[in-house]
């Protein structure tokens, strides 16, 4: 497979990274997050329910830079040059958010070890929701396809407060942080980019726009409602869906090629919907992305018919929902499931 992409890429003399599209694109996602924080700290508006539309209108911007953009530089394909890539994927601390706890727990451990129990931190959960059938199962579980979508809202206010601290902590434990001074760094790093962060989106709209407290705090909380959902929903129709195999390793190796695993815990959906795959930073298509984390998200839908060719040919699972909302079903009848046994709830 890996050779059939290169020989693609070769023969059609086209480079792996994203060229004046993603610069396009980053421009866009800029203006949508960045004009409406402008125009509310500026005074422009200040109705009650314009605030809260404007901080919306934001938080589809964070989502698109987070999806679109920060993504394919965190992992080296935005562009060619590595310094560009480290600036664009800066963007997510200028969001509030550590790009080097993103780098660890995303490049590091969701990718190297996808769905596997323990060491992908993206399926560990807080006990009132479980991810995975290997996690333990709790009474509660059994709902959590009804109230799991309350707790997507505030993945994202979760990572510009306090994830990040407890995130680096624990990687500095686990010797992921290798030092006791660049652990200090990072965390001294991450508190002034957030300071920097609540300083445009919340205090300066709170000094100078004419909205009371109350109405800029509840669309700052919106935005993130709204960001938080559109990421989570996103990530986890691509890993917690019925097909996946959610292996269990003690020593971290797996038994089966890579390729293989990554295939057999992966999903794709709405393969056909540009406009989607276009905001989402080409996550729609999650398989291309796992197998080759190093390509641009413009080539995947080029590149998906190779790949489901090949895995036809090896008979190897391609997962593909063909539509969004079938996805989401899907998603909500894994959650479900996984759902089904019960035990005792742990002492709090």
């Amino acid at each position: 497979m890996k050779k059939r992409i290169n020989s693609y890429f070769k023969e059609n003399n086209i480079s792996r990274q994203g060229g004046f599209s993603m610069y396009l694109k980053a421009s866009i996602m800029a203006a949508i997050f960045t004009v409406p924080l402008i125009l509310l700290s500026c005074n422009v508006v200040s109705h009650p329910l314009l605030v809260i539309l404007f901080y919306l209108i934001s938080g589809i911007g964070m989502a698109g830079i987070g999806m679109g953009i920060m993504h394919d530089a965190n992992h080296g394909s935005l562009s060619k040059r590595s310094t560009v890539n480290n600036i664009f994927s800066r963007s997510l601390d200028f969001m509030g958010c550590s790009s080097a706890v993103w780098k660890l727990q995303h490049n590091v451990k969701h990718h190297t070890y996808t769905n596997i129990h323990d060491h992908d931190e993206d399926i560990e959960a807080p006990f009132f929701l479980a991810f995975s059938p290997n996690s333990k199962i709790y009474w509660i579980h059994r709902f959590q396809h009804i109230y799991a979508w309350f707790f997507y809202m505030l993945t994202t206010l979760n990572w510009v407060t306090i994830k990040d601290f407890i995130a680096l902590k624990k990687y500095y434990n686990e010797g992921l942080i290798t030092s006791k001074k660049e652990y200090r760094i990072e965390i001294l790093r991450t508190i002034g980019w957030k300071l920097f962060y609540y300083s445009y989106v919340l205090v300066l709209p709170l000094i100078f726009n004419d909205a009371s407290v109350g109405v800029i705090l509840l669309g700052f909380m919106f935005s993130h409602f709204l960001t938080g959902f559109l990421i989570s929903v996103i990530f986890q129709l691509a890993h917690v869906m019925p097909d996946m195999s959610f292996p269990v390793t003690e020593d971290k190796e797996l038994d089966i090629n890579w390729y293989v695993h990554q295939m057999e815990n992966t999903a794709n959906f709405s393969p056909n919907s540009g406009l989607l795959s276009w905001f989402i930073g080409g996550l729609n298509f999650q398989i291309e992305h796992h197998l080759f984390p190093n390509v641009c998200h413009v080539h995947y839908k080029k590149i998906s018919k190779i790949i489901a060719d090949t895995a036809k040919e090896y008979q190897v699972p391609y997962h593909v929902n063909r539509y969004f909302v079938v996805a989401l079903w899907r998603h909500m009848k894994t959650l479900r499931s996984i759902g089904r046994n019960k035990v005792a709830l742990p002492q709090v």
